[in-house]
C-alpha cells in the first residue's frame, strides 16, 4: 500500500491502515508534515453556521473523535499535544447571541466587547483547538514507531496502471510497486495522473505572537476579519488570509501587519506582543468546497484530498472512512457527495 502525501491526512490514514494489518509506504515530495498541516490554525470547528453544507456530519463525527485520537498518539509516542477545550467566542456585527456569563469574566482582554457601545456581539461555542505542529510531529513519530516506511523528497508524477489496475507510482527519482495507492497530496493532488482531480492551492498567511501574559486570552476568538488562537505555552496564532495565488508561499509584510492590527483592534494589550514568526500555507481547495474521498475509476487507486480549511479537523474521520473503503467495507458515513466522479 502506497500513500502519496505525508501531511496529517496521509499520516492518519497510514496509522489506521497499519492498525488493520497493512504494510504502508508514505511517499512525500518534501519533508513529512511540513505543508498545509504545519501551516494550519487548528480550530476544530463543526459549528453549523460556519461549516460548509454537506460536510457537517463528517465534521461533527471527527470533532468527537479528537480526544481519543490525541490520547492514542500521546500514549504511543510520549509526546504532548496541545489540545485545548476552553471554547470559542464567535464575534458577529449583526447577530445577538447569549453568553454563559459576563464577557468581562470570560475574556477581560477583549475590551472591544466590553465597551458601552460594542461593535460586535459574541456567541460562546464548546469547541476544541489543537496545535497542528504538535499533532503532526506526534503522528510522524507514531508512524515511525509502527514501522511505517517513509520516502521523502520524491515528487510523484503518476500512478502507474497495468491491466487497468493501479500497480504503483512513478516519481522523479524511482518507481515503487504496490497493488493499492491513495492520493493524499493536498493542493498537489491534481498534478498526479492518470486522473486530474480539480484541486487548487488556496494561500493563507498568518503569524505567531508571544502574549505578554500566558493565558491573557484563553478562548479562540473568531471575528469577521481575523481569528485568534491561544496556545497553552503563551503563543497566539493570528490568522488568516484566503488568497488565490497559485503555489506562492511568500508572506507579504503589509498583510501580516494588517492581520496584527486586526488583532490589536480586538485585544489592545497585544500591542506588547512580540511577533515570533510569520508564514503562509497552501490549503487544498476544490470547486465546490468539499473534499474528494473514496475510490477512483481506476481499481486499486483511492483519493483523500481537497479538505480546504478542514484538514486538521477531518483527519480522524477521513482515516477511518478511507480505510473502510480500501478494505472493502461499507463506510460508516455516506461518501457519495465526496466522490471523485462528481467532477
Amino acid at each position: 500500500m502506497i500513500i502519496v502525501g505525508a501531511g496529517i491526512i496521509g499520516l492518519s490514514l497510514a496509522i489506521e491502515l497499519n492498525k488493520q494489518g497493512l504494510r504502508v509506504l508514505l511517499v512525500e515530495k518534501g519533508e513529512p508534515g511540513r505543508e498545509a498541516s504545519w501551516a494550519a490554525g487548528g480550530m476544530l470547528c463543526d459549528f453549523p453556521i460556519e461549516t460548509t453544507p454537506g460536510l457537517l456530519e463528517l465534521a461533527t463525527a471527527s470533532a468527537r473523535m479528537y480526544p481519543e485520537f490525541v490520547h492514542e498518539l500521546e500514549d504511543e509516542t510520549g509526546l504532548r499535544i496541545d489540545l485545548r477545550s476552553v471554547g470559542t467566542l464567535v464575534l458577529s456585527p449583526t447577530q445577538a447571541y447569549a453568553l454563559p456569563g459576563p464577557l468581562a469574566e470570560l475574556e477581560p482582554a477583549l475590551q472591544i466587547l466590553n465597551n458601552p457601545e460594542p461593535r460586535f456581539t459574541a456567541l460562546y461555542i464548546e469547541e476544541r483547538s489543537i496545535d497542528p505542529r504538535h499533532l503532526t510531529a506526534a503522528a510522524i513519530a507514531a508512524a515511525r514507531h509502527r514501522g511505517i516506511d517513509f520516502s521523502s523528497g520524491d515528487h510523484v508524477l503518476a500512478v502507474e496502471v497495468v491491466d487497468g489496475k493501479a500497480s504503483g507510482i512513478r516519481t522523479n527519482k524511482a518507481r515503487f510497486t504496490a497493488g493499492m495507492v491513495v492520493n493524499c497530496a493536498g493542493a498537489w493532488a491534481g498534478q498526479i495522473g492518470p486522473h486530474s482531480f480539480p484541486t487548487r492551492p488556496v494561500k493563507g498567511q498568518m503569524l505567531y505572537v508571544a502574549m505578554p501574559q500566558k493565558e491573557m486570552v484563553r478562548h479562540v476568538v473568531r471575528a469577521p476579519d481575523v481569528y485568534l488562537i491561544p496556545r497553552s505555552d503563551g503563543r497566539m496564532l493570528i490568522g488568516t488570509t484566503v488568497e488565490e495565488a497559485g503555489f506562492d508561499k511568500q508572506t507579504v509584510p503589509e498583510t501580516i501587519l494588517k492581520l496584527r492590527q486586526a488583532a490589536l483592534d480586538l485585544v489592545p494589550k497585544l500591542a506588547d506582543a512580540r511577533i515570533l514568526e510569520a508564514w503562509a500555507g497552501l490549503r487544498p481547495g476544490t470547486p465546490d468546497g468539499l473534499p474528494i474521498l473514496g475510490a477512483t475509476p481506476t481499481p486499486g487507486y483511492f483519493v483523500a484530498t481537497g479538505h480546504f480549511r478542514d484538514g486538521i479537523l477531518l483527519a480522524p474521520v477521513t482515516a477511518r472512512v478511507i480505510a473502510e473503503v480500501i478494505l472493502g467495507r461499507a463506510p460508516e458515513y455516506d461518501l457519495g457527495a465526496f466522490s471523485a466522479l462528481r467532477f
